[in-house]
């Protein structure tokens, strides 16, 4: 396997003097740099091995390879410096090297970390199909096809018995145009586990599948996480049960918004509802249902329609309100789904969703009225299409 191979040194002799002892075939790539070139060029290191010559640059080196952990690393030094050679495998290199030892040896520790090389170049051919077939995002470790991931692990989960919570994370609508872009995964992923999962649904939004943990604990991680962001960001879990992928986001979603609300309504006594959740007056809550249509629904109703325009091949997308109700309709050639938000009596709102398709079964979401805020609707919306997209293709294969 072709191997890559990068050459630190402020020394320009020392290339000429380690090149024959690497024993390059015709294959393999070698690049020399300068210290003080390098920064501009990180990116070629990538999969690559370095080998560092330290002489004269004992803090340059420790500095580098504290800047490229993870890189399989070599450093030449002239002497068995013990307290050196401590201090450079403490910060990640995978082999120290001298001029003094038999060749035989050089040629032996630099066996490790040129497997190691060739393990990372295989990871970025497959990270690649990755990224090409858009499973991953192409800087980070962050999953955009939630749905692929998210029934393949609780398929996992379910057949084990193992335990895992399901998490949602999202800015409120001000933080959104605060945050810098990666700023909420690069967060998130630096502390959480390897086997945790990460998984972008919608801008800056997240669901977050956690190993062997349970809602309190995730809690507690979450707050450890979300004290190091200067803006408020919001998160809500559940237990993963033996539910349906759907059914899971539907409930986690309802508690990323209650967490929402629930600050809001710490924030200002307005946002609290007037409606006795026990069944109190009936007038009154029609009339607080009646507001949030014209003050929620009908403006998220627009937004979505506007959003998906003419970017729904083949399809069309229509609204309907009327008399406790509102209906986002898309229609299809052969196919055709709603989304209906009614109020049957007291202190409760249904939203059903419908398709006129083969084999599509109805379902009905339940929420409480303080829960209905533009977020979740606009979140549950996107559900609604997504899952449409999915009949219109299972209809027309």
């Amino acid at each position: 396997m072709q191997s890559r191979i990068v050459l630190v040194s402020d020394d320009s002799d020392f290339f000429e003097y380690i090149r024959p002892k690497l024993r390059l075939r015709k294959s393999d790539e070698l690049f020399l740099y300068g210290f003080d070139k390098l920064p501009s060029n990180l990116h070629l290191i990538k999969s690559s091995m370095l080998i560092i010559n330290s002489e004269g640059a004992q803090d340059k080196t420790i500095d580098l390879l504290n800047l490229l952990k993870g890189t399989p690393s070599v450093v030449f030094a002239y002497n068995e410096d013990p307290e050196y050679k401590i201090s450079v495998y403490r910060h990640g290199a995978m082999a120290y090297v001298t001029p003094f030892m038999p060749e035989e040896e050089l040629q032996a520790r630099l066996i490790p970390p040129l497997s190691v090389t060739g393990l990372l170049q295989i990871n970025n051919r497959y990270r690649e199909i990755l990224v090409r077939n858009n499973l991953i995002m192409p800087n980070n470790e962050v999953f955009i096809d939630y749905e692929y991931v998210l029934d393949k692990e609780l398929e996992k989960i379910n057949s084990s018995g193992m335990r895992a919570v399901l998490g949602a994370i999202s800015p409120n609508e001000k933080t959104k145009f605060l945050i810098q872009q990666n700023q909420i995964e690069t967060l998130i992923l630096s502390n959480i586990r390897k086997n945790d999962i990460l998984m972008n649904f919608a801008p800056n939004k997240y669901f977050i599948l956690l190993y062997d943990i349970n809602v309190e604990a995730a809690q507690k991680l979450w707050e450890k996480i979300r004290a190091k962001f200067g803006e408020k960001i919001y998160a809500g879990f559940v237990n993963v049960t033996s539910k349906t992928r759907q059914q899971l986001i539907n409930e986690v979603l309802n508690r990323l918004h209650e967490a929402i609300n629930y600050d809001k309504g710490a924030q200002t006594a307005s946002t609290v509802s007037s409606i006795d959740a026990s069944g109190g007056n009936f007038k009154i809550f029609r009339q607080d249902f009646k507001k949030k249509i014209d003050n929620i629904v009908t403006p998220v109703f627009y937004s979505v329609q506007q959003k998906y325009n003419d970017k729904l091949f083949g399809m069309i997308i229509e609204q309907n309100f009327g008399d406790g109700y509102g209906d986002l309709t898309i229609k299809g050639r052969h196919c055709s789904g709603t989304f209906k938000i009614t109020s049957p009596g007291f202190s409760k709102i249904n939203i059903d969703i419908t398709y006129q398709a083969k084999n599509a079964e109805a379902k009905r979401i339940t929420l409480e009225p303080e829960e209905l805020e533009a977020g979740l609707l606009e979140d549950l919306i996107e559900q609604f299409i997504i899952e449409f997209k999915e009949e219109v293709n299972d209809d027309n294969s």
